[in-house]
């Protein structure tokens, strides 16, 4: 029962204190909810029920198990007619016209011919079949009673029993019973068996070729990770990429497009495949679709790769295997080979492996080197390991500036003539003034007389961006960085790009993130090798390899940052790309910096000495036969021409000009005069360290 609650209350506005009158009043308790109808609580199971994972699952795997049996009974039949009848050779037939291949088209041709003749003849047979075969059955039991008579016979001699003659037909005859007797107990279940094992045999068929929609197909085939490329999974995919176009016309081809495809080869660590695209559909319209096409292959985008051979209106896709880009790859052959060396002009530096997993080595030879890369990708280990490889040609001279300061080259103490290493201003104008020097050296084997062979000499600035956005004037009121005609670094890069490689004279950059501002245009198309690692944005693509490698499919862009540290994008005549392609994909070796060490002493041993400049002295009063006796190190002699050059590299300004004279003349002043060794002018170390020597001491007598 309800029970009545009471309230005692008064009147808001009391007439008087004594006669206000009590109220009572009752509230009744709240009205019980009203019942859920039970249409919304069933609906409430059903959408329950249906929604979760259990019959879910159940309902992909009854309908996965019929579609099967159903799809399995189609492909049966569909086998059954390829081999009853000449649609599989007319298939060919078509694809091969379609494909313009008339040698094909002509075989296929032969092939249902005598296909066609080969089914008349069985036919023809088959009129003739009955009347044999009843002469056979015929001539057959005929025979077959007669030795089994005499048989008995024999039975009969041997026993004495003339009963024994007919002994071998009744065993027959009973054996025959006995089969017929099995059938009929057999015939019954085998009836009701039959179609189930039928059912069962074409269950087995469907489910062997996924012949199911992908929503009801098991989790592990579903994802389709590791799936292996075949031409119908090319075709789909790209029936499937969204160019109206290109479906279309895949649907009103005979052979469902097999003759858009070329030959599916192994390549290195995936397959590779040439597209011919239908007219009305642009390669530009493929390339676009990258990661559609990508995930239609179940393959993450970067590891399908778009390019444009030489043929027309063609593709070529390059697919890996799932996960096979995100494995290491082997370690360099600097670091495994110790009896390794270099050849600056016939030689290929390791570098790494393109995609198909074979080697990819670049030529050095007079090439200008430009390689980019957002920061923290690799680019200066990729830098480095050219460096390293080069370094073990004895005759290659470098002059390095590393404007990040961090030690990925000090290694090289003791091996370049010239390192700078640091990015503050005052670095950055040691590095302008390194160019220029290289420019003094350029210029002055330009005017050598004809025929004169010059050694290497590379001149390698690391985050050369630091170099072009420096904002400091020199005396002159000249900027060092800028991409203006009053700009000495651009201007010092520029003429070692116009003229530098014809005598050996090469410029060696690494910069993050190209732009306008940090990689002036002039300078970037002045390099013959340009390589980049991962980018943010097409455009920077098109600043660090160029418009047509970039139109070809070059794409460092889709690169991932972080994740395929190392990996960078080459265009460059000194590698091997193949034919049609403007750029090729290289995994490059890493190289850590113990290793880089162990390599860099190495090939100091190929060497003399080298005496490595760290800060290049400027506005100071030289004293030339002091500075003979430091660019000489621990040689025994050295060469009057590298004597030249380390002096042009210690102080441009006061040894840029010197002439083999100059050097002679203060040497036969000091009494350390250079002389012959093997047909060559040489500067022997003791004969200076002498003079010198001799002359502090005279200095100091005459001081006394």
């Amino acid at each position: 029962m309800t029970e009545n609650v009471v309230h005692l209350h008064k009147p808001t506005d009391p007439p008087t204190p004594d006669t206000t009158p009590t109220v009572l009043t009752v509230v009744p308790d709240p009205a019980p909810a009203a019942p859920v109808p039970l249409w919304v609580r069933s609906g409430r199971a059903v959408k329950t029920a249906v929604t979760h994972e259990t019959t879910r699952a159940t309902v992909r795997a009854v309908a996965r198990h019929s579609l099967y049996t159903l799809n399995g009974g189609r492909i049966v039949a569909r086998r059954a007619w390829d081999g009853r009848t000449g649609s599989r050779y007319e298939r060919m037939i078509r694809a091969a016209e379609a494909a313009g291949n008339l040698e094909a088209a002509e075989e296929w041709e032969e092939r249902l011919q005598r296909f066609r003749a080969a089914r008349h003849h069985r036919r023809m047979d088959l009129l003739h079949s009955p009347i044999d075969a009843a002469k056979g059955v015929a001539v057959g039991a005929g025979m077959s009673v007669g030795v089994l008579v005499a048989l008995g016979v024999v039975m009969a001699l041997n026993t004495g029993q003339a009963g024994d003659v007919i002994t071998p037909l009744s065993a027959t005859v009973d054996f025959i019973a006995l089969l017929i007797r099995i059938v009929q107990v057999v015939w019954g279940p085998a009836l009701t068996i039959g179609p189930f094992l039928a059912l069962l045999a074409l269950w087995s068929v469907g489910r062997k070729q996924h012949a199911a929609p992908a929503w009801a197909l098991p989790a592990n085939v579903r994802s389709g990770e590791g799936e292996p490329i075949t031409p119908s999974i090319v075709v789909k995919a790209l029936r499937d990429l969204g160019v109206p176009a290109l479906a279309r016309a895949i649907k009103e081809m005979g052979d469902a497009g097999a003759s858009m495809l070329g030959p599916i080869t192994i390549a290195g660590c995936g397959v590779e495949v040439d597209v011919t695209l239908p007219s009305g559909v642009s390669t530009v319209e493929v390339q676009n679709k990258r990661r559609k096409l990508a995930e239609n292959l179940t393959r993450h985008e970067h590891e399908v790769f778009i390019t444009i051979p030489t043929a027309a209106r063609t593709v070529r896709l390059w697919v890996a295997d799932s996960g096979a880009l995100d494995e290491p790859i082997g370690p360099s052959p600097l670091a495994v080979d110790e009896s390794l060396t270099a050849d600056y002009a016939k030689g290929r530096a390791p570098w790494g492996q393109d995609l198909r997993g074979d080697a990819a080595a670049l030529s050095l030879y007079q090439r200008h080197l430009l390689i980019t890369g957002l920061s923290n990708q690799g680019k200066t280990a990729a830098l480095r390991a050219l460096a390293l490889w080069l370094a073990l040609d004895r005759s290659v001279e470098f002059r390095i500036a590393d404007l990040k300061g961090a030690g990925d080259w000090a290694m090289y103490d003791g091996l370049a003539t010239v390192l700078i290493q640091g990015p503050t201003d005052d670095h950055v104008i040691e590095a302008t003034e390194m160019l220029e020097g290289g420019v003094t050296e350029m210029e002055r084997r330009l005017t050598a007389p004809p025929g004169t062979t010059f050694p290497p000499l590379i001149l390698l600035v690391d985050e050369a961006q630091v170099a072009f956005m420096c904002p400091l004037l020199d005396a002159d009121k000249h900027p060092y960085g800028g991409s203006k005609a009053t700009s000495r670094y651009f201007m010092a890069a520029r003429k070692i790009h116009n003229q530098g490689r014809a005598v050996n004279v090469l410029l060696w950059q690494g910069t993050q993130d190209p732009t306008d501002q940090n990689l002036p245009k002039l300078v970037r198309e002045g390099a013959h090798t340009r390589a980049s690692l991962a980018l943010g944005t097409e455009s920077q693509a098109r600043m660090a390899l160029g418009d047509k490698a970039v139109d070809g499919g070059a794409a460092p862009n889709l690169l991932r940052p972080g994740l395929d540290k190392g990996t960078v994008v080459v265009a460059s005549d000194g590698i091997a790309i193949p034919a049609g392609q403007a750029s090729l994909t290289v995994r490059t070796h890493y190289i850590e910096t113990d290793t880089a060490t162990a390599i860099a002493e190495r090939a100091k041993r190929l060497r003399d000495g080298v005496t490595t400049l760290h800060v290049i002295e400027r506005d100071a009063e030289r004293d030339p036969l002091a500075d003979i006796a430091a660019v000489l190190g621990t040689a025994s002699r050295v060469l009057t021409a590298d004597v030249l050059k380390r002096l042009s590299a210690l102080n441009e300004d006061a040894y840029g000009r010197w002439t083999p004279g100059d050097l002679k003349r203060v040497l036969e002043d000091a009494g350390a005069e250079p002389y012959k060794s093997d047909g060559r002018m040489v500067v022997a170390r003791d004969r200076v360290a002498r003079a010198l020597a001799h002359r502090d001491t005279e200095g100091s007598a005459s001081a006394d």
